[in-house]
């Protein structure tokens, strides 16, 4: 089946404008770098996306879930077969002391639902760009907290595109890990459970983390946050920069001068000179120091 064929018969069963062809991925990563998807289909439903699943199932056309391109890395070849991007998926709702939002939605934009709620317990989600569907993958966390101290359930579409409704327990939240992963789910929900506090003290809290991250993250370039996982024992930017690495530049891509856990799109940067860089910064720490940095960044796409 070709991408046209598939084009056709998708735009019978969603609305033609969720369905792109050809379109390019650098519009949708943080790094602006990536080739085309074949197709790139953004549903409006949960229903819809179960379409979605249980077509590509039946025809053996490959899905690749696309978060908000936070944490992502698309190779220059691009993608073939269906990109499903769930941005549309958007609503916030919030009951008592628990919000309910859709994965689409900014996990920041929750947190700020919380604080306007005055619940506390997502403060430390003030700062990560990413949306709900991409912190529930990676159980993303900052300052101190992550997506599993709160997480009380979510909904998750599997590769059969049969819904589950699965408690946090369920989950096996780890450290930038999580079941949604493993199992290749779709998280198209999430319900965490947070507890009263107060506005000025939640509000206190964000502005300081806020903070925090505009004076020591390269927020002025785009990039893709923190390139690696934390080595046990050591800090990845720390090991970077002892290395000599801080500032070093392959094609546009660059080991930022501000934080060296971060490389920035300074010039028209490829996905090429990502991974290059990537790879290059990997074998000198592990030639001066002895430790294995493992990228935290998702790298997809063929080259």
């Amino acid at each position: 089946m070709t991408k046209q064929d598939i084009y056709n018969k998708l735009v019978h069963t969603l609305p033609k404008e969720c369905v792109l062809l050809d379109e390019s991925l650098s519009k949708y990563t943080y790094t602006h770098t990536g080739g085309n998807a074949d197709l790139f289909v953004t549903p409006t439903s949960y229903e819809e996306t179960q379409t979605v699943i249980r077509f590509a199932r039946e025809h053996n056309v490959p899905v690749t879930l696309l978060g908000n391109g936070s944490n992502l890395i698309v190779r220059d070849g691009g993608i073939r077969g269906i990109v499903l991007s769930l941005v549309k998926l958007t609503d916030i709702t919030v009951t008592d002391t628990t919000i309910t939002a859709q994965s689409g939605a900014a996990i920041i934009d929750v947190s700020r639902m919380a604080l306007h709620h005055t619940l506390t317990g997502l403060e430390f989600a003030c700062g990560i760009p990413g949306s709900v569907g991409g912190a529930l993958f990676m159980n993303a966390g900052a300052y101190g907290g992550e997506v599993a101290d709160v997480l009380a359930s979510v909904i998750v579409l599997t590769e059969d595109g049969e819904l589950l409704n699965l408690k946090r327990e369920e989950l096996e939240l780890e450290y930038r890990n999580s079941s949604i992963a493993t199992n290749k789910y779709i998280a198209l929900e999430a319900t965490f459970k947070l507890a009263p506090g107060e506005h000025e003290v939640i509000k206190a809290k964000m502005d300081e983390l806020t903070f925090l991250r505009e004076s020591k993250q390269p927020l002025e370039y785009p990039s893709c946050g923190s390139v690696f996982k934390r080595p046990p024992g050591y800090f990845a930017g720390k090991l970077i920069q002892d290395s000599g690495l801080q500032g070093k530049i392959i094609g546009g891509a660059q080991v930022s001068t501000k934080h060296a856990g971060f490389i920035v799109n300074i010039n028209n940067a490829t996905a090429k000179d990502y991974t290059t860089l990537i790879k290059f910064v990997q074998d000198t720490v592990k030639e001066k120091f002895g430790v294995d940095l493992e990228t935290e960044v998702k790298i997809i796409g063929e080259e």
